[in-house]
């Protein structure tokens, strides 16, 4: 069969690397109020000194930000603002209608409940339709709850809670010694960044989150790739209707002093520190598995054996997809030449 070929042009996602005072402020949010896995980020340490010098106000706001998930909700805003101040995002947030604030806060799930979350935008003085939206998330980590404090709280109460969390947040962490160091940073790398291949937006992905393997999706034309210091080791990726957001850490060798370790190396060396640590990457090794495999065979419980994994895969030694975890091979022997690598620079 014969087929006629008519020349257009191919249509891809744009890319591009987005950095601000503004994202590092809600990442920082979102790391301190992340209970899980805070014991997991790289700042942990300094949250707990610095927890103990927050004013009660700060202390208070951050508490409501991780009973409702709401730090999801300025990562929303954040994309749709671009603000480059915290004055700059204020004023944004105060220009936007009501059902566009909603229509931002509310999570995207798919194509067929689509038309269900703008109707619950345009009807957001229903509080009942919130908890109707909330169901489509019912297996959901934390996205239930969000939308369900969407539908509890007035406008006018949100946005006092998310704006007066951001400022306190943005005045407290300026004062800590490391704060220009990091802003220079990510502007050092946004500006590195200039230059991609937007040809080839998934191996330019790749390249720049240092290992992200994005797959296109469909309704996603846009995708922002966002340098971070205060949720690393981690890589957050979030979506929109039509974007998808990439946090990725920003590369230590920014701040690296001569003779002292990465915290990747720190970091490595304490997730195996341990002997059951040691053990479950050692069954990893032989062949992947489930955390359900792994309660059985380990004889321990989900919740502990979810503790160790999670310092494992902080770490980057291993990885999960569809609830199967498995050894991250280049990473491994990459940690084992950075570990030599140090030593040669001791030396």
């Amino acid at each position: 069969m014969e087929r006629l070929y008519s020349t257009q042009p191919v249509e891809t996602v744009s890319l591009k690397v987005e950095s601000s005072p503004v994202w590092e402020v809600i990442l920082g949010i979102s790391g301190f109020t992340h209970a899980k896995l805070r014991h997991t980020f790289e700042l942990n340490g300094d949250w707990i000194d610095q927890e103990s010098r927050m004013p009660s106000s700060l202390i208070k706001n951050l508490k409501w930000m991780e009973e409702n998930n709401t730090w999801y909700g300025l990562i929303m805003l954040q994309n749709k603002l671009s603000a480059q101040t915290i004055s700059d995002f204020s004023k944004g947030l105060s220009e936007i209608s009501k059902a566009t604030f909603y229509d931002v806060l509310l999570p995207y799930l798919n194509r067929h409940t689509e038309p269900i979350r703008k109707e619950t935008a345009l009807n957001y003085e229903n509080s009942e339709i919130f908890a109707g939206y909330a169901n489509y998330f019912r297996n959901h980590e934390f996205l239930e709850s969000y939308v369900q404090s969407l539908g509890r709280y007035e406008y006018k109460t949100l946005c006092h809670y998310l704006i007066d969390t951001l400022q306190e947040w943005d005045a407290f962490i300026r004062g800590e010694p490391e704060w220009d160091k990091w802003c220079t940073a990510l502007t050092y790398e946004q500006n590195q960044q200039k230059s991609m291949d937007h040809t080839s937006p998934a191996q330019e992905i790749e390249r720049i989150t240092g290992g992200v393997k994005y797959t296109p999706e469909p309704s996603i034309w846009h995708v922002k790739l966002i340098p971070h210091v205060s949720y690393r080791p981690w890589v957050l990726e979030q979506r929109t209707a039509d974007t998808k957001l990439f946090f990725y850490p920003i590369s230590e060798a920014y701040f690296l002093e001569l003779g002292v370790p990465s915290s990747e190396l720190v970091r490595g060396h304490k997730a195996l520190g341990e002997e059951l640590r040691l053990k479950l990457l050692y069954q990893l090794l032989q062949r992947s598995m489930s955390l359900q495999e792994m309660s059985v065979n380990f004889q321990i419980s989900k919740t502990t054996l979810h503790h160790h994994l999670s310092l494992l895969k902080s770490a980057k030694f291993i990885r999960v997809e569809k609830g199967v975890y498995s050894v991250h091979m280049a990473h491994l022997n990459r940690f084992s030449e950075k570990l030599s690598s140090y030593l040669e620079i001791e030396k």
